[in-house]
Formats: C-alpha cells, sequence, structure tokens
C-alpha cells in the first residue's frame, strides 16, 4: 500500500505574540461569528410576550423616567433643546457601550464550556456581541431619527445639525472599540476574580453620571471637574454626536483625538492580556 501524502486543512499554533491578531483565521470563522450574533438577538427576547418591542420600549421608559426626574425634579438642563430628543441622544450611544461592555466582560466564564470542547479563534464571541449590540443600537437609533423628524418638522424647535454628523461611522466604531477594550479586560481579569464582575456592573451604573448623558458639560462650570469629565473618553464621543446631530455640546478636536488614542492604547492592552489568559484559562474558570 502506497503512503499517501497527508495535508492539514487547519493548524493550531501557540502565538509567539501576546499582541497579534489572526484576521485571516477570524474571517474564516466569520460563519460562526454570524451563528452568535443570531444566537445573541434571538435568545435575548426568547420567551418574552412583547419580544423584540422591547428594543423600543426600554429607551421610551427610560427616556420618560429621565425627564420626570432629571428634568422635572432636578430642573437640568438639556441645552434648550426638548427633553425626549437630548436623553435619547445620549441613551441610544450610553446603552450600546454598556451593553457591549457588559457581555464582552463575560466572555471567558459564559462560554467556557463551548471553549473546552472544540476550536476556534477566542476573539469570536466577544466580537459577536458588539455586532449584535450594534442591531439592537440601530434599532432604537431609528427611535431617536423619528422624535428628531418631528420636532424638526412638526415643531418650530431649531435644531441645528451640522457636517460634523458625517463623523457618526467613526464615533460608533470608536464606542465599539472602547467596549471591546475594556470588556475582554475584564473577562481576562475574572476568569481568577469572580467578583469583579459585581465590581464592574457597580463601576458601570456610576460612569454614566460620570458622562454628559442626561446632562450638557455646559452645565459644568468648574474647570478642575470639568477638565476630570473632559479625561472620560465617552465624554468626547457623545458631545461630538450631539453637536452634529442636534447642534449642541462641546467639539473640541483634542477630545476626540484623546477618545481615539484612549481606545488604541486600550484595545492593545485588551488583546495582550486576553492572549495570555486564552492560554490557560481553564485551568482556573
Amino acid at each position: 500500500m502506497e503512503n499517501q501524502n497527508l495535508s492539514w486543512t487547519t493548524e493550531i499554533k501557540p502565538k509567539n505574540k501576546l499582541l497579534s491578531i489572526d484576521f485571516k483565521e477570524i474571517w474564516q470563522y466569520r460563519d460562526l461569528m454570524l451563528l452568535f450574533v443570531k444566537r445573541n438577538i434571538i435568545t435575548q427576547y426568547k420567551q418574552t410576550i412583547l419580544g423584540p418591542l422591547w428594543y423600543f420600549i426600554q429607551p421610551i421608559m427610560t427616556t420618560v423616567m429621565y425627564m420626570v426626574v432629571f428634568g422635572g425634579i432636578a430642573k437640568i438642563s438639556t441645552d434648550g433643546l426638548p427633553q425626549p430628543l437630548f436623553y435619547l441622544a445620549g441613551i441610544s450611544f450610553w446603552q450600546y457601550f454598556a451593553d457591549c461592555l457588559n457581555k464582552t466582560s463575560n466572555t471567558f466564564v459564559s462560554n467556557a464550556s463551548i471553549f473546552g470542547k472544540v476550536y476556534f479563534p477566542r476573539l469570536v464571541t466577544p466580537l459577536s456581541d458588539v455586532i449584535s449590540n450594534l442591531v439592537r443600537f440601530s434599532i432604537q437609533f431609528v427611535l431617536f431619527l423619528i422624535v428628531y423628524a418631528y420636532y424638526a418638522i412638526f415643531t418650530d424647535v431649531q435644531i441645528h445639525t451640522n457636517w460634523y454628523v458625517l463623523l457618526l461611522p467613526l464615533l460608533i466604531v470608536m464606542l465599539a472599540g472602547l467596549a471591546l477594550g475594556f470588556g475582554i479586560l475584564f473577562s481576562s481579569m475574572t476568569t481568577k476574580y469572580r467578583d469583579l464582575q459585581l465590581l464592574l456592573s457597580f463601576f458601570v451604573s456610576l460612569w454614566m453620571y460620570a458622562t454628559p448623558v442626561i446632562y450638557p458639560l455646559s452645565t459644568i462650570t468648574n474647570d478642575t471637574l470639568k477638565l476630570v469629565m473632559q479625561l472620560n473618553p465617552l465624554t468626547g464621543i457623545v458631545e461630538f454626536f450631539k453637536y452634529g446631530m442636534l447642534g449642541v455640546g462641546c467639539h473640541d478636536w483634542w477630545m476626540l483625538g484623546y477618545s481615539f488614542i484612549f481606545m488604541v492604547v486600550l484595545l492593545a492592552l485588551g488583546i495582550v492580556v486576553f492572549n495570555k489568559v486564552q492560554r490557560s484559562f481553564m485551568d482556573t474558570v
């Protein structure tokens, strides 16, 4: 019997460099990523009465609550804009970031059973979380556009949309990058320290109040406090979006540049830690 030359279709090798991403391999597993995206979308509201309608109900209920508490009781300024429009602008962006961060931060623990049985690029799972939440963001952004169109067409409210709105795709990518970076960093640490997951939930809740979601940055008059808030990498993204769509908000370019550099550094750090932890996480998870 003659020997046959055998060639492997897939060869799994350890990563020699911690800061390395095999984009070709991730692309080869794109079908699996789409399967995870579909799973995330379907299972989120499976066995619920209203199903996907919750994508609309949640931001509406949140906006109403903000209007009562922050607009009605606290009397916080909305830069002269109608409260529903101002709050929806902040909610849509913040909710996307928070959802991505909470999902990706649990990557190793929630997918341990899959990781231990079959090989595929581990980054596929957090990337699928970011993409699936993008679907939810798109639906909520449509709700924002409906409210925007109502005030622009049927009322006398002056909305000064400008060319900065063209930065929207970049702002979304930066938002996703920050959420992915923070998420995979926390996910790598929670394999050993599970209580960090509880700390993260508390931290995310507080983080929203340090981001100009329910108030404009212009209301902060203390220079030191304002600088601290500008060092929040989400501040520049949210403010540029509000300025582009609504014509209000701070739009200093250094804020956006700082947010972009912060995202790049954070992603690099997250990938290094993620690649290091994935080698042996099954021993500790």
